[in-house]
């Protein structure tokens, strides 16, 4: 199965959940439609767009965490992709756009209501390696909709 777009996920108002629409633009500068209440841990060119695998999601709500698309505050929700094997540097085309992923999106407290026990640092790259968002910057502006291909890039 080919790696796609399982959902989109804005907050026009930020914070978390996030809400499914059917499309948006990729944008350097951020996803259009979603909104990021503390710039300086989210947002800007390096961290415009926020991923997490819909796998690594049915696992979390499996062991009892209250999760789904967008609860993390994932713009997208990707299903089919290796996440052991994405790394910063990886470039994936996405619908009309191209994101090359940065690095990993570190969780913070407002995640804490989603976590059996209050505990967000399940989805911390430093304890749980594999298990983080990854934040992702835009080479190329596009439109991106649910069931778009996500497909591995070496377009700069």
């Amino acid at each position: 199965m080919a790696a796609r777009v399982h959902r989109i996920n804005v907050n026009p108002e930020g914070g978390v959940p996030k809400h499914r629409v059917a499309s948006t633009r990729l944008l350097q500068g951020g996803v259009e439609g979603d909104k990021q209440r503390d710039l300086r841990y989210h947002g800007g060119p390096r961290r415009a767009v926020c991923l997490f695998s819909l796998e690594r999601l049915r696992a979390l709500a499996e062991e009892g965490h209250a999760l789904g698309p967008g609860s993390l505050g994932e713009n997208l929700t990707i299903e089919g992709l290796d996440w052991d094997a994405v790394r910063p540097g990886m470039r994936f085309a996405v619908g009309g756009a191209v994101i090359e992923i940065t690095k990993d999106a570190p969780p913070c407290k407002t995640l804490v209501a989603c976590f059996v026990g209050g505990d967000f640092t399940r989805v911390s790259a430093k304890t749980h390696p594999g298990w983080s968002r990854l934040y992702a910057s835009v080479l190329r502006e596009g439109t991106v909709r649910e069931g778009d291909e996500v497909l591995e890039s070496r377009e700069a």
